[in-house]
């Protein structure tokens, strides 16, 4: 039996920092919201291994605009959430952002043209430049990236880059699980209900709509509407359901390494240090706790795609923590690399061309925000809006497949169309087909 007061509007499968992106903003519209989650608390999965990193470089207009969108709301993030204190909430650190112009981003032509078309603040920094802002730093050209064991690992292969873009507009989340609090307890102050410790083992449907979810206590949960926001685990949720929810582009759990050093002194990091993106050697960089600094990959070619299961993965670091390492101390010879490496190994959602879906599906009231992992985290409250405005266009009669949402931003002038992000897209040729989205 399906107890009475287990009805809801909307069942949101996750309660990372978008799961509560979407609690906040469906509440706000009057739906009556529960969030199932089956760890202990909000942005307790993946969110809280996030790099947190907020910028604004995106190889597509509509994904730079979605970030543009995103910075205005971090930057004011009291005013985002709509709460009267500062107690307890996530902080923006602010450093600006640098991205090496290098032969295969083009030179950050396209980047620069997105930002052109959006107004979005930038300066091009000469080598000299970057030298003076991080001193010690080698700007020799190193590509194509590569791994430890190939004899080629280390040499330079001719030239020096040129110099880099710098966007003011941009740095990091010092703690991406107390913004994914933050959200969750915004949503509860406008009715969201969370339950934590459970895990959904079915979703039901009738005549190709949902009818709410089942839980391993075997509990019936009615609600005309589910959203999968399962992020590693999405795709073991739409397995759930007993059809198909047609999605076409692809999306896995890939394994990830971040690995953490404490700098040189004469670099001058510090929690206020650049974030920096560097595709010559494959790696961001950005500021990490107690002065240390983090370094992630951005997927180069040598480095294969783990795809592991979300329920049984190692968290312990390998060789790969240790090769992001040593490529960042080919730009920064001073940098010691320790032979045992701290860090965080976790799971991205990521699809074939590492964009989002946000979108309906096959399945009626079934919808979808999945593959986010790695460059959505930004982007969480505008996602949160932007599935909001599309359950009320679906549900209120529309053909979204056939007409997609035009999404309107409210910081930025531009309107989205959400076709960009839909389950069924090619391709987007336009990506950088790495976590930089």
């Amino acid at each position: 039996m399906i107890d009475p007061e287990s009805r809801y509007d909307a069942i949101i499968i996750g309660a990372g920092v978008i799961g509560c992106a979407i609690a906040f903003h469906l509440t706000k519209k009057g739906y009556k919201t529960l969030n199932v989650d089956a760890l202990p608390a909000a942005g307790y999965g993946s969110t809280s291994s996030s790099a947190a990193v907020i910028r604004t470089y995106y190889s597509t207009l509509d994904g730079t605009a979605m970030a543009y969108e995103g910075y205005h709301e971090w930057k004011n993030w009291q005013q985002t959430l709509g709460i009267e204190t500062h107690d307890g909430l996530a902080q923006f650190i602010e450093t600006g952002t640098l991205v090496m112009k290098t032969a295969a981003d083009n030179y950050q032509k396209q980047v620069l043209k997105h930002a052109d078309a959006l107004g979005i603040a930038y300066e091009h920094w000469t080598a000299e430049r970057i030298v003076k802002e991080l001193p010690g730093y080698d700007l020799a050209c190193f590509a194509p990236a590569k791994t430890m064991d190939d004899d080629e690992f280390g040499s330079r292969s001719g030239g020096e880059l040129t110099g880099g873009v710098f966007f003011f507009a941009g740095g990091y989340v010092d703690d991406p699980q107390i913004a994914a609090r933050n959200l969750k307890d915004a949503a509860a102050d406008n009715g969201a209900n969370f339950r934590f410790n459970t895990r959904i083992v079915a979703i039901p449907t009738r005549n190709n709509r949902v009818q709410g979810v089942v839980c391993d206590t075997g509990e019936e949960i009615s609600a005309r509407i589910v959203i999968n926001v399962g992020g590693p685990h999405s795709g073991k949720v739409n397995a759930l359901l007993d059809v198909d929810p047609g999605v076409r582009i692809g999306h896995r759990p890939l394994r990830q390494e971040v690995v953490q050093i404490k700098p040189p002194e004469t670099l001058g990091y510090s929690r206020q240090g650049l974030v920096i993106s560097d595709n010559d050697i494959a790696v961001y960089v950005k500021p990490g706790s107690g002065g240390q600094l983090m370094i992630g990959s951005q997927n180069p070619a040598c480095d294969p795609h783990l795809e592991s299961d979300p329920d049984d993965f190692s968290r312990d670091l390998t060789d790969r923590a240790l090769t992001y390492a040593y490529r960042y101390s080919q730009r920064l010879p001073e940098l010691g690399v320790s032979q045992h490496p701290v860090g965080i190994a976790d799971l991205y959602d990521a699809t074939d061309d590492w964009l989002p879906i946000y979108d309906r599906s096959d399945v009626d009231g079934y919808y979808l925000a999945i593959g986010t992992s790695g460059n959505q985290f930004k982007n969480a409250t505008v996602a949160g809006r932007l599935m909001g405005e599309l359950i009320d266009y679906c549900e209120g009669g529309n053909d979204h497949d056939t007409v997609p949402l035009q999404f309107t931003l409210h910081h930025v002038e531009h309107t989205l169309n959400t076709a960009t992000f839909s389950r069924r897209r090619e391709l987007t040729k336009e990506s950088s087909f790495s976590v930089l989205g």
